[in-house]
C-alpha cells in the first residue's frame, strides 16, 4: 500500500472518528461542564475502550462476536441503555435552575470520569466492527502480527488526536463561557443526541 494510500485512510479514519458520536459528545460535554482535566481524563477513557477493541479486533474477536450474535445483542443493549441514561442526565440538568459551572471542576474522583469513558466506547459493539471493517480493507487475510500491529498504531494516533483535541478545544475559556450562557441549550441539545445515538444503536442491524 502506497503512501498516499495509507495517508487517505488516516484521515477516512480520523474525520469518522471526529464525527458526532457517543465519545465526541461525551468529551465535549465533559469538558465544558466539569473542565479541561475531566474532560482529557473522559478521553483517555474512550482512548482506552478504543485500545480494546483494536486489539480485540485483530485477535479476531470481531467475527467471533458476529458468529455468536447474544455477544453482540448484550453489548448493543448495554451501551444502548447507558447512552439513553446520558440522555435522561442532561435533560435533567437542562431542565434544573442550577447553574451548570459553580466554580467545581469535577463532580467524581478521576477514576471514576476515567472509568465512564471507558464505559462508553466499550459498550458500543459498532467499535470492533469498525476496526474488524478497517483491518478487512487494508490488510490481506495472510497479514502478519506485524502488519496488524503497524495498523493498529497507525490508525490509533488519529484517535489519539481527535479525543484530546475534542477535550482541550471544549475547555477553552471562549467555549466555557458559552456553555455558561446557553448552559440549557447545550444541554437539551446533548440529551437529543445520546438519545439519537441510544435509538440507532438499538435499531442498527448487523449483516454477519
Amino acid at each position: 500500500m502506497s503512501g498516499f494510500e495509507l495517508s487517505a485512510i488516516w484521515l477516512a479514519w480520523v474525520l469518522a472518528g471526529a464525527s458526532p458520536g457517543p465519545a465526541t459528545l461525551g468529551i465535549a460535554s465533559t469538558s465544558m461542564a466539569l473542565g479541561r482535566r475531566a474532560g482529557v481524563l473522559f478521553a483517555l477513557g474512550i482512548l482506552t475502550g478504543g485500545a480494546t477493541w483494536g486489539i480485540a479486533a485483530a485477535l479476531g474477536v470481531s467475527a467471533l462476536m458476529l458468529a455468536n450474535a447474544w455477544i453482540f445483542e448484550v453489548l448493543r443493549y448495554a451501551g444502548a441503555a447507558y447512552l439513553m441514561y446520558l440522555a435522561a442526565k442532561s435533560l435533567r440538568s437542562a431542565m434544573s435552575d442550577k447553574p451548570g459551572l459553580t466554580g467545581k471542576t469535577q463532580t467524581g474522583t478521576p477514576s471514576r470520569i476515567y472509568a465512564k469513558g471507558a464505559l462508553v466506547h466499550l459498550t458500543n459493539p459498532k467499535a470492533i466492527l469498525s476496526w474488524g471493517a478497517i483491518y478487512a480493507i487494508t490488510l490481506p487475510p495472510d497479514a502478519s502480527g506485524a502488519d496488524l500491529a503497524f495498523m493498529f498504531c497507525f490508525l490509533y494516533t488519529g484517535g489519539v488526536l481527535v479525543f484530546l483535541s475534542y477535550a482541550v478545544l471544549f475547555s477553552s475559556g471562549k467555549v466555557v463561557q458559552g456553555y455558561t450562557r446557553m448552559r440549557r441549550w447545550f444541554e437539551a441539545t446533548f440529551a437529543l443526541l445520546f438519545g439519537a445515538a441510544s435509538l440507532k444503536i438499538l435499531t442498527t442491524r448487523i449483516a454477519a
